[in-house]
């Protein structure tokens, strides 16, 4: 049943996008392109709706109806990563997927290979270690608990596809897989982890369609260049925190509480804020300090704000409770294998 629903989903897409791909060679564009592709932009927004399984909604809410919705609306005013000029299959695969076109690819090294393959066993290692922890759940507390859950779906696991799928685009294409993080750890301020550390996909997607029109219409409408940049920062966070909300409402398909919503508007006033600082106050802290305090905030505000949403869900259980799932189909497939090669060996 989820495979089937899947399908008939990504048919979906797959069809409109290939509608947008042609009026794109028929209309310029303009007003005409943007009304004739309005349907796309719906349709993106309903189908997250049309997936009950847990891990393919999270995947078709955020590839599609956040990242490929945005990429259109680019695309209609003529800007973004999407061209007319694009062959169809690669059109389709920039627009649903989060991959980039890569016009002068650098040749591999064996030391990037080794390094490559570090970092993939370094991350597999951890995932092990996560959840042999959370094997012992009962005996943390709470807010542990939540965390390692959320590190474990969150980061690991998105980790892991995107690094499945880059192997497959890396190989069949000239396309490259953006990065979905760059060291989070590592950040030495709020700027730095949300600008360049985490969730780089979301952050490339958010400056040409949020940030930069923001600049623009506040700077024509007579307001400076420093303000103008802290209020873009301020409302692309509460753009970022809408689409949370609503990735989280094709999750739970529950009534939004809107803690999720404060989690981004607290973090976009308080980078905001830094932002401000930065210019105008000479010196920093130490980076080991300014590394404890930037991850120190965004874990004390995720655990008031962010993460009691996977719990308010029930995302964990319904995740394992698919696991199980997987496992017994998985085994019912190896029974039946076994059964018929057992029957024609004794015939």
């Amino acid at each position: 049943m989820y495979t089937v629903s899947f399908i008939y989903v990504w048919g979906l897409v797959m069809v409109s996008l290939c509608y947008t791909f042609y009026v794109a060679k028929l209309v310029g564009r303009g007003t005409m392109r943007q009304i004739l592709i309005f349907p796309v932009f719906l349709i993106f927004f309903i189908v997250p709706l049309l997936v009950s399984s847990i891990h393919l909604v999270c995947i078709t809410a955020f590839f599609i109806a956040w990242l490929a919705n945005f990429k259109i609306i680019l695309f209609a005013f003529g800007r973004g990563p999407l061209y007319s000029n694009l062959s169809l299959p690669v059109f389709v695969a920039v627009s649903s997927l989060p991959i980039k076109i890569q016009l002068s690819p650098k040749p591999s090294t064996l030391q990037g290979s080794r390094e490559g393959l570090l970092n993939y066993a370094k991350k597999f290692a951890l995932l092990v270690i996560v959840t042999k922890i959370i094997e012992y759940s009962s005996k943390l507390p709470d807010k542990a608990v939540l965390t390692l859950y959320v590190m474990l779906h969150s980061y690991f696991t998105l980790e892991v596809i995107l690094s499945t799928v880059s192997v497959v685009v890396r190989a069949t294409t000239n396309l490259e897989l953006e990065p979905q993080f760059n060291k989070p750890h590592m950040a030495t301020s709020l700027q730095n982890f949300w600008g360049r550390r985490w969730n780089l996909m979301v952050t490339g997607i958010l400056r040409p369609t949020v940030y930069e029109p923001m600049i623009q219409l506040l700077s024509s409408g007579g307001l400076s260049r420093n303000p103008s940049q802290y209020l873009a920062v301020f409302i692309t966070f509460a753009v970022s925190g809408l689409m949370h909300v609503l990735i989280f409402f094709y999750i739970g398909r529950l009534r939004p509480d809107w803690k999720v919503m404060w989690f981004f508007l607290i973090n976009g006033f308080c980078t905001s804020v830094e932002i401000a600082i930065k210019k105008n106050v000479k010196g920093r802290f130490p980076t080991a300090i300014s590394r404890v305090l930037t991850i120190g905030f965004v874990m004390v505000t995720s655990w008031w704000l962010f993460f009691p949403e996977f719990k308010r869900c029930n995302l964990f259980e319904r995740v394992f409770q698919e696991y199980v799932s997987i496992g017994a189909f998985a085994a019912g497939i190896k029974n039946i294998i076994t059964t018929s090669l057992f029957s024609a060996y004794r015939s």
